[in-house]
């Protein structure tokens, strides 16, 4: 629990959570039922780099932990980790995304080699979601080769209640044979579209039919019905009831998942169980397009958080501008947006610095509960980013209290700055500056001390065009260097 909200005592007083519940279809109020929250995030098939819009999904999913916590709650998050079984498509059809990342590093198709792809995607999704601010010490990371047990002893469970028939190239669920399949996001059989669901195996019972386990010639894992690999979607299902039990109290994903793998999750989950509901929450991320266009690798528009590293862009410049647009609004990435974003974070960040030598007091109550107001009005983190710049030009709050509350606000928002990083505190406390630049900042601040305007002045127009951002406080002049003009560049 937050400092301000246990020292303060304004739970009574505060505003319901409220989240938009995908399975309603209506914005409900989250109420938690036990001392935990149990919440699952689908993660990445880690068969290649994440871009920006699988990255989104974490920074997503670390929001909802934080406001969680922001309420009073204890959360238990996992991500899970793909590292093999998901085919390129969210059916059934083409091949495994794993030996796919294997023939495109000319990597023999062996497990030994697999589990070595794995490992090598899955480190660098794990530092680029740390670079984003994500609390990767609180999530738990459990991998779907890690659970193949679970995974088999959940299809036999299945099996022994009669959801499975078997076909030549694996074992399927009867999706006929569990009546409410399709009620997440209210899919109808009768519409689907037969073609890529029934392309894999025109012999289905039901074009919505999905694998179970799949057989496998070349290489795989031993099961009571042959060598193969589990189908993608057990795995999600048998990794959440081995980590968070049989029901969980929320579950996420990005809306491509709704009509295909979370329905299926549900439906092999309730089956398995016969409890329901399988999650009470069910939250969606709307899509990430770049420059208008979906995120395609075949249409070579992928944007990765290395190139933004490479504009010398901050990684927590990217998660302000995810921030900056409600999770369920479609969001179009573009430079400009970004260089845009990164110049607000560095204003935000220039603020903190200003304000941080000035003496520790409360944080502002009121202003906490309007914020608090925000984040619990379903994640509503651009009113919440409004709220707190508005705070920041509050002229009857003192520096300490202005200070203090924006420290609080950035508990949920999670952009550093509380502990600004290196590359932050060098832009801000002038580490890269030359030294001669640094001799213009001292005159200009002993000019500004004997009150000789004029010197301070032109002073400022010489440092402007060496190109620096010229900033006045307590502690002086405090320059930045102009890199978000280098970035768009």
């Amino acid at each position: 629990m937050f400092g301000w909200f246990k020292n303060n005592d304004v739970s009574k007083e505060a505003a319901p959570l409220y989240f938009f519940n995908t399975a309603s279809n209506t914005r409900e109020q989250f109420i938690a039922r036990g001392k935990v929250v149990r919440m699952y995030n689908c993660g990445p098939t880690v068969y290649d780099y994440q871009h920006i819009g699988n990255l989104s999904a974490a920074v997503f999913a670390d929001t909802i932990r934080r406001v969680l916590e922001f309420n009073g709650l204890s959360v238990k998050q996992v991500i899970n980790i793909t590292d093999f079984g998901h085919l390129v498509s969210d059916g059934d059809e083409g091949e495994d995304k794993m030996t796919k990342g294997l023939k495109r590093e000319k990597m023999k198709p062996t497990m030994k080699n697999m589990m070595a792809l794995a490992d090598r995607y899955t480190n660098a999704y794990m530092a680029d979601i740390a670079a984003l601010g994500v609390a990767v010490e609180k999530i738990e990371f459990p991998r779907a080769s890690q659970y193949l047990d679970a995974q088999i002893a959940l299809i036999r469970t299945l099996e022994e209640k009669g959801y499975v028939y078997r076909l030549t190239d694996g074992l399927y669920f009867e999706t006929k044979s569990f009546p409410h399949y399709g009620a997440l996001g209210a899919i109808k059989l009768e519409e689907l579209k037969e073609g890529a669901r029934v392309a894999a195996n025109p012999n289905k019972h039901s074009p919505a039919d999905f694998a179970l386990w799949k057989f496998s010639d070349s290489f795989g894992w031993e099961s009571p019905w042959g060598k193969g690999f589990p189908g993608w979607h057990i795995e999600c299902s048998a990794m959440a009831r081995a980590v968070l039990g049989e029901q969980i109290d929320i579950h996420t994903g990005g809306i491509e998942h709704i009509a295909i793998h979370h329905n299926n999750e549900i439906a092999q989950s309730e089956a398995a169980t016969g409890k329901s509901p399988f999650a009470r929450f069910w939250m969606h991320r709307a899509h990430i397009q770049i420059e208008g266009h979906k995120i395609a690798k075949s249409e070579g528009n992928t944007v990765y958080l290395k190139d933004i590293i490479e504009k010398n862009i901050h990684p927590l410049a990217l998660r302000y501008w995810f921030l900056t647009a409600h999770y369920r609004t479609p969001a179009n990435f573009t430079w400009p947006a970004l260089t845009g974003s990164y110049a607000a974070f560095l204003r935000l960040h220039r603020s903190a610095y200003e304000m941080r030598s000035a003496a520790l007091e409360a944080a502002s109550v009121l202003w906490l509960r309007k914020f608090h107001e925000r984040i619990n009005d379903d994640l509503d983190t651009p009113g919440a980013i409004a709220l707190m710049w508005e705070m920041l030009k509050d002229v009857k709050l003192s520096v300490g209290q202005r200070y203090a509350t924006l420290i609080e606000m950035n508990r949920v928002l999670a952009l550093g700055l509380a502990t600004p990083d290196e590359k932050i505190r060098a832009l801000l406390e002038g580490e890269a500056i030359p030294p001669e630049d640094l001799e213009l900042k001292n005159k200009r601040d002993e000019a500004r001390k004997n009150n000789d305007w004029a010197l301070a002045d032109t002073l400022r127009d010489e440092l402007v065009a060496k190109g620096y951002d010229v900033r006045d406080s307590d502690n002086g002049t405090v320059l930045v260097r102009q890199i978000v003009k280098k970035a768009a560049e």
